[in-house]
């Protein structure tokens, strides 16, 4: 059960963000380039490598985790899961309904959802605790970009 686990939450996590990308890829293609953008947005590529990367390591995150058995699995699989969901929503409402005020209200709230998990997997797993570091960060420059869209394209 426990290798099967590093196999298959990864695999979840990446196919929620297919999910999501599919989901938004006619927004990405026909919107999302019209958009009026910062100085320091990344170029496209970027995303898709920074993102799997991401939900590799929160799978891989979760797994540890759960490999431990121990102190409060269930608490950290559930924050797991909603902040994967939250994830999933932001995509919708920045890219499909432009609704940049609210993607950048619930980034916030996505935010706390990955801090509170990385305080709920620390004291099980440190390791895992630290893997979602970059995912914070990464969410954190999102927040910026979400701002700064959000302010050049009124």
């Amino acid at each position: 059960m426990e290798k099967r686990n590093y196999i298959l939450y990864p695999a979840l996590a990446l196919g929620v963000g297919g999910l999501a990308s599919w989901l938004i890829s006619d927004s990405l293609k026909t919107i999302y380039p019209q958009l009026e953008k910062p100085k320091l947005n990344p170029p496209d590529f970027v995303f898709f490598i920074v993102w799997v990367i991401l939900y590799l390591l929160m799978g891989i995150g979760i797994a540890r985790v759960l490999s431990k058995g121990e102190g409060n699995t269930d608490k950290a699989l559930f924050i797991w899961c909603v902040q994967l969901f939250a994830n999933f929503v932001w995509s919708l409402i920045f890219f499909n309904f432009q609704a940049f005020l609210v993607a950048l209200i619930w980034l916030g709230f996505l935010w706390l959802l990955i801090l509170r998990m990385i305080f709920v997997f620390y004291p099980i797993d440190r390791f895992a605790a630290l893997l979602q570091i970059p995912y914070l960060l990464w969410v954190t420059f999102a927040g910026y970009l979400t701002y700064m869209i959000w302010v050049l394209n009124p």
